[in-house]
């Protein structure tokens, strides 16, 4: 279910300039990784899933910042 809304991006993906494409698709797989989890959660949507994946990774490259300093 993940892949099917993640290929639903694949026009945006290749509509974006080198760089930013291959940002998205490194998002896109780190959100792939929380694929097992994300199925059970049966009352979000395919979508909420993705997005929440998506805040969790970006949420750790925050506090893996914040320990750097």
């Amino acid at each position: 279910m993940l892949e099917e809304i993640i290929s639903e991006f694949d026009k945006f993906s290749r509509a974006l300039r080198r760089r930013d494409r291959e940002a998205f698709q490194a998002m896109m797989n780190r959100a792939r990784t929380h694929a097992s989890a994300a199925s059970y959660n049966a009352r979000a949507t395919p979508t909420e899933s993705l997005i929440v994946s998506i805040l969790l990774e970006h949420e750790k490259e925050i506090e893996e910042l914040k320990a750097r300093k």
